[in-house]
């Protein structure tokens, strides 16, 4: 008997069903849509199964595992399309405001140099 141990848990899977279900072992292991407690379940049954169930299993996590790789790749592609966009607002905010700085204290050079010409003048 094999333990495998995945997120602090530890299963029990027969060394047989291992050596020939590895790729569906791993998608027990992985799968989101069962708990600790059903991998265990599943990994006890698997003896007892034919192998049309074993079959059904396999490919229903493998679509899962399929679909939810297709649905990060798209919500990372929309997670970058969004960071780029807001990278730009906000580098054309940033350049609005470094504007208004910038005038902002030409005007206050301004000013200076008109309070330097009039010290002079009142000399």
């Amino acid at each position: 008997m094999a333990e495998l141990k995945q997120n602090w848990k530890i299963f029990n899977i027969l060394d047989e069903i291992l050596a020939q279900y590895k790729e569906l072992v791993d998608l027990i292991l992985v799968t989101e849509s069962m708990d600790d407690d059903e991998r265990q379940y599943w990994f006890d049954i698997l003896p007892s199964m034919t192998n049309d169930q074993i079959d059904r299993l396999f490919n229903i996590l493998d679509t899962e595992r399929k679909k939810l790789e297709k649905l990060e790749e798209k919500y990372q592609n929309e997670i970058k399309n969004l960071n780029e966009k807001h990278l730009i607002e906000w580098q054309e905010f940033q350049m609005k405001d470094s504007k208004k700085k910038i005038k902002a204290q030409e005007l206050s050079d301004t000013d200076d140099a008109d309070d330097v010409l009039s010290m002079l003048n009142d000399l």
